[in-house]
């Protein structure tokens, strides 16, 4: 059973990871995969404000995706994006990324494959994996700018979308441990966890919320 408590420890991760940034035009904007088709959603309402002129979307499939998106998870978001309307010539699949950090090679080398000329990026991630998305960027791809993106809401409202608490928590536990001990291992530039942060997260850890830690 989740608690008060936990719940109010899933905030101060939830608000951790929100990066704040307001967005402005870039030269493209990463979708990146997961099981949560809300991402494609943004990236589509980026592309619609004319804020970006080309969408990548990226991602193989994983353990929480492979039945619901069994043909990867950029497949499934490009499926999304044309949907609702955007142009085939507008949207380009990277589908091999199953990491964060494969995700944001991947995407640049397809772009340098299509000669795409890349001064800034619109990364747009789910709500609790910006401030993850955005310190793996800065590591790997350093000399662009980088606009962090995903839907405006709140924990709860997020939750009630995904349809699955235990899911969302476990998520949120494991985006800021990749936090804390990914910058050691050169995989993320460094980010400040505030120690009421850091204490929120032992207690959900210690509360049994480990279905998304790595081993560290």
């Amino acid at each position: 059973m989740i608690t008060p408590q936990d719940w109010a420890d899933a905030r101060l991760l939830w608000d951790l990871q929100q990066m704040g940034h307001q967005p402005r035009p870039c030269s493209v904007a990463i979708g990146l995969g997961s099981h949560d088709l809300g991402v494609a959603d943004v990236a589509v309402g980026l592309y619609r404000r004319g804020l970006v002129p080309l969408l990548v979307f990226t991602g193989a499939t994983s353990r929480t995706t492979r039945a619901r998106m069994p043909r990867g998870e950029a497949e499934h978001y490009r499926d999304r994006a044309l949907e609702l309307g955007v142009p085939g010539g507008a949207v380009l699949v990277e589908p091999r990324a199953r990491n964060t950090g494969e995700n944001i090679r991947f995407s640049r080398e397809l772009l340098a494959e299509q000669r795409v000329g890349v001064s800034s990026v619109l990364l747009v991630s789910k709500p609790y994996e910006e401030r993850r998305a955005y310190a793996t960027l800065r590591k790997l791809w350093p000399e662009v700018d980088v606009v962090c993106a995903s839907s405006r809401m709140t924990l709860a409202a997020y939750v009630d979308s995904i349809g699955d608490d235990r899911l969302v928590l476990d998520m949120l536990v494991g985006a800021v441990q990749r936090l804390i001990v990914y910058p050691a291992l050169g995989f993320m530039v460094e980010q400040e966890v505030p120690v009421p942060v850091a204490s929120a997260y032992e207690r959900l850890r210690e509360r049994g919320f480990t279905g998304r830690l790595v081993s560290a």
